[in-house]
């Protein structure tokens, strides 16, 4: 009888064993959570959405890039007097050298002489202003919800962006393109998560990805409108006006789903779960039954009061604030080497379109790599290798002769290449990190920092005037400290998104678990025991 028994379990074993790997089979190997359950992992619902979304990123390269065409440098003359030196106290009017550009902000205010560093501070303030709208609408977002606060930066966008190319003030000017960048910070962080909290882990890296090919497709087209529009209120008014087709997004974008849940909305949630899960060919009899079941576990493991996030919460546990902190760095170091890198290239002159091209164009192979490697070797070594290999590529100039300019060059978009490796990687790595509560508030409290790092970019590329090798190490030592601080972040591929603040102080905290009455070590890898 008991080896009847046991033969018929090794025929149910060899029986299980032959059975095809089923959809369901697939959902526990990911470990979904109901809410991704229900819509799927990827399906023409998930593409449509992103397909509306991520054109959003075209103007995020214009208007952050544009200063380039807007303000660049050109030659001119003392008007006033053609004996006098164009910078001498006595000049009162300047004619400028319109070869290249027909108008520019500079001719226009003549931002030259005592105001030369004009048209830079109002480079630093767009950039502050990017900083400041990550951080506004991360906040809102949380608050709110993700579409409401994205179609408000979208229409802020669109208003000041085309304000700013009929102004005749220099200060108006400024202003309006301050109100553009907020808008501008605003429609990356809100877009961004809610891609993120829509696709499943399966496809996340390779949707994180392609989330930043449109950036580098606007800055290649930068320059191509700028080749054709070489009035500086022409190039300003075309790289504003796109907006307008975003305003669509009131009726296109969903509310994410994970939003409502963490908000208590659950017919909300259902509502928007059954549209995907049909779009998506789908069951959706049991939506509302799984999620009421899993209101009711969040409830009862005490984390319903964890609806709501702010910055501060990021910071309160140990676990959470470490995470945060190694996160943020390498955010600050992805904004100050890949603009500093990139400006470090385009000081090799010649002409500015085909110099703006060809940088944009370098962005490409680093961001069509990264998809490959965040799906084989996961977030954590590809941030590693990627930081790396600008880390080694910088520092390598320091010891080439300044002459060298080739393999200079060479070197430095190697550096490029690899901070286009990690600028994707961060976006996805602190997407998946930060739990949904405080999720839009971490990326954009992370988007700031980077900010910070890319505002300080250009004197740091000034500072070859003092030492040859200063820009190169400074561009070089700060990534390979990023890549050491990623050793004690935990990786994130493969795993539930952390929906509450617990969640977030338990995901990959090792911990000390009975198993079986024999106390051994466990990685808690998204905090949900």
């Amino acid at each position: 009888m008991a080896m009847s028994d046991a033969s018929n379990r090794e025929m149910e074993l060899q029986d299980s064993a032959a059975q095809p790997v089923t959809k369901r089979d697939a959902e526990t190997k990911w470990n979904l959570d109901p809410i991704q359950r229900a819509m799927g992992q990827l399906g023409w619902w998930h593409i449509l959405v992103c397909a509306v979304v991520f054109p959003l990123k075209f103007p995020v390269a214009w208007h952050q890039m544009s200063i380039i065409f807007l303000g660049p440098s050109v030659n001119y003359t003392c008007a006033s007097d053609a004996a006098l030196e164009a910078c001498d106290a006595a000049c009162t009017d300047w004619s400028y050298d319109n070869s290249t550009f027909s108008t520019t902000i500079v001719g226009e205010w003549d931002l030259v002489c005592a105001n030369g560093n004009l048209v830079k501070l109002s480079q630093t303030i767009f950039m502050f202003g990017i900083l400041v709208g990550g951080v506004l609408f991360g906040s809102l977002a949380d608050k709110y919800g993700r579409r409401p606060p994205l179609v408000i930066a979208v229409l802020i966008q669109l208003v000041a962006g085309v304000g700013a190319a009929l102004v005749g003030s220099f200060w108006v000017f400024v202003v309006l393109r301050f109100l553009t960048a907020v808008a501008t910070g605003g429609t990356m962080v809100t877009s961004f998560v809610l891609v993120m909290e829509i696709i499943g882990p399966k496809w996340r890296e390779l949707f994180s990805v392609l989330y930043q090919i449109p950036f580098n497709l606007g800055h290649l087209t930068l320059a191509g409108f700028a080749y054709f529009l070489r009035d500086w209120r022409e190039l300003q008014f075309a790289l504003s006006i796109f907006s307008v087709l975003m305003v669509s997004y009131y009726w296109l974008v969903p509310e994410s789903p994970r939003y409502l849940f963490t908000s208590g909305d659950v017919d909300g949630t259902v509502t928007v779960l059954e549209s995907a899960a049909k779009r998506n060919n789908l069951p959706t009899d049991t939506i509302r039954t799984s999620l009421e079941q899993y209101a009711k576990e969040k409830s009862c493991s005490g984390s319903a009061s964890d609806s709501k996030g702010n910055v501060l919460d990021l910071f309160r546990t140990p676990n959470m604030r470490s995470k945060t902190l190694y996160m943020c760095f390498n955010w600050f170091v992805c904004g100050l080497a890949f603009f500093g890198v990139a400006q470090y290239i385009g000081h090799a002159g010649g002409d500015i379109y085909t110099n703006v091209a060809i940088s944009a164009a370098l962005e490409l192979p680093g961001t069509l790599i990264c998809i490959y490697m965040m799906k084989a070797y996961g977030r954590k070594k590809t941030l590693i290798f990627s930081n790396t290999l600008t880390g080694i590529s910088m520092l390598a100039i320091a010891f080439v002769p300044p002459s060298a300019s080739t393999l200079n060059v060479g070197l430095a978009s190697i550096g490029l290449v690899g901070m286009s490796i990690s600028f994707p990687t961060v976006y996805l790595y602190a997407g998946e990190l930060f739990p949904t509560v405080v999720r839009n508030v971490g990326i954009g409290t992370a988007s700031m920092i980077a900010r910070f790092g890319s505002m300080i970019a250009p004197f740091v590329a000034g500072m070859g005037g003092i030492a040859y090798w200063l820009p190169p190490c400074v561009f070089g030592l700060t990534p390979l400290v990023g890549a050491f601080f990623v050793f004690f972040l935990p990786e994130t591929q493969g795993h539930p998104l952390p929906e509450t603040l617990e969640d977030g102080e338990n995901f990959g905290k090792r911990q000390r678990v009975a198993s079986e009455g024999i106390d051994g070590p466990a990685s808690v890898e998204n905090g949900k025991h």
